[in-house]
């Protein structure tokens, strides 16, 4: 309880806060994450997951990718959680939220500049002549989605085997180079380059980060937490 209450310290004396999150912060909205115990990662399918969702696997077998995309990864219904919610009702001084999640979620809670450097489900794309689609065209349908043109759509994310946005990279970048607090929440901190991102933080400002594991940043932070993280952040699902 100590640590929570220097976390709500941190963040009312804070104005350009920055949030890294990822998959840990949409588990407690049903969605799973890759790496944990019930991850992606430990489900059943035909290939591994890294190569289920690489762009050349995609483009080979869209219909096996779609089979389990749909099963798996597709958002639907799915709702913001308390966290999502208390990131959202810090309101105006969070400068950025940077997520590697695709799920939509801190949008649709409210947060505003949200830098999703690794795509969207939300969103579909033909691959042939670009034309961009809703959720639902994919959700609603069966087999591999196509375009009125005839091209395949694929969801507009980044797949293994793909460049991130070059522009969202940056623009990460100089969020958390000119934030004050950065808090990470929900991720293991392994993925470059989203990882290496935190190495952008300027002297003097505070450093927190929220996981359920230990993360190779541990030693770096002013504050680490070691919590589930809906507890941590239930007591500012109203502000601070």
């Amino acid at each position: 309880m100590d640590q929570i209450r220097q976390f709500k310290q941190y963040l009312k004396e804070s104005s350009r806060i920055v949030f890294l999150t990822g998959a840990g912060i949409s588990t407690a909205s049903g969605l799973a994450d890759f790496r944990g115990k019930d991850g992606l990662a430990k489900r059943k399918a035909p290939v591994p997951y890294e190569t289920l969702l690489s762009i050349d696997y995609f483009r080979k077998n869209p219909e096996t990718f779609y089979r389990y995309y749909r099963e798996f990864l597709t958002v639907g219904d799915v709702k913001p959680n308390i966290a999502h919610r208390a990131v959202a009702a810090l309101g105006d001084r969070v400068s950025a939220v940077v997520t590697q999640n695709i799920d939509g979620l801190h949008q649709l809670a409210g947060s505003k500049n949200v830098i999703e450097i690794h795509g969207t489900t939300r969103e579909y794309r033909c691959e042939h002549c670009g034309k961009r689609y809703p959720e639902k065209t994919v959700r609603d349908t069966s087999g591999v989605p196509l375009c009125a043109c005839g091209g395949v759509l694929r969801p507009d994310i980044v797949f293994y085997g793909e460049m991130l946005d070059e522009k969202k990279l940056h623009q990460a970048v100089r969020a958390i180079g000119g934030c004050d607090l950065l808090v990470v929440v929900g991720s293991s901190l392994v993925v470059y380059p989203a990882a290496g991102l935190v190495r952008y933080l300027p002297a003097g400002a505070r450093f927190v980060i929220v996981n359920y594991d230990a993360t190779p940043y541990d030693a770096d932070a002013d504050l680490v937490l070691h919590e589930d993280i809906s507890a941590v952040f239930a007591p500012f699902a109203d502000g601070v």
